[in-house]
Formats: C-alpha cells, sequence, structure tokens
C-alpha cells in the first residue's frame, strides 16, 4: 500500500505565509511527478504547481511568483511554500504522487486527504 499524508494548513491573513508538507510512504519504488491541487468550495479540483523528479516545475497562473513548489526525494516529500497569500487561496489542498510501486510495473496516481487552507483577516 501507499499512503500520502499532508500537513501545513491552517488559518493565515491576507498577505501571510504557510508551507504544506505531503509524505508518501509505503511500498515505493519510484516517484515521478508529485504535485497539488486546490478544490474551492462549489468548484472544480485545479491545478496549483507540479514538479517532476528531476526537479522541473509548472504553476498555475494565478500562483506564479507566490508559490514554491519542491520536493526532497530522499524523504517522498513534496512542498508547497505559499506566499502573499490572498482569500481567494482559500481551499482544500491535496498533494498527489505517480508511483510505481516494488515489484510491479506500472505507475498509478495516488491522493492525500487534503489539508484545509483558510486566507482571512
Amino acid at each position: 500500500q501507499v499512503q500520502l499524508v499532508e500537513s501545513g494548513g491552517g488559518l493565515v491573513q491576507p498577505g501571510g505565509s504557510l508551507r504544506l508538507s505531503c509524505a508518501a510512504s509505503g511500498n515505493i519504488f519510484k516517484i515521478n511527478a508529485m504535485g497539488w491541487y486546490r478544490q474551492a468550495p462549489g468548484k472544480q479540483r485545479d491545478l496549483v504547481a507540479t514538479i517532476t523528479s528531476g526537479g522541473s516545475t509548472v504553476y498555475a497562473d494565478s500562483v506564479k511568483g507566490r508559490f514554491t513548489i519542491s520536493r526532497d526525494n530522499a524523504k517522498n516529500t513534496v512542498y508547497l511554500q505559499m506566499n502573499s497569500l490572498k482569500p481567494e487561496d482559500t481551499a482544500v489542498y491535496y498533494c498527489n504522487a505517480d508511483i510505481i510501486r516494488k515489484y510491479y510495473s506500472t505507475a498509478y496516481v495516488y491522493w492525500g486527504q487534503g489539508t484545509q487552507v483558510t486566507v482571512s483577516s
């Protein structure tokens, strides 16, 4: 089995910062891309940022220049540093990872349980 566990969400004032973490554990052979998505109430789940195993990144236009995605391959962990937060960043944030399990040849996408980020004064 593979698990992704997120942490770091919470309540922050506009202009503030938060750092999200997502650690993958279990029967892991290799992790390809990792990413963060978010879902606001009544809206679809949208891409925030992704990062490949080599460190190449992609960001949604709405977070460019404010959010930074990074990963520690030795710890199977992906991070999302969020600065200059706005009320419209309020959402449940989910991490995902494209993982090949040991003894398997096919990669599957796994999701974390989500962590709430609320930006409000």
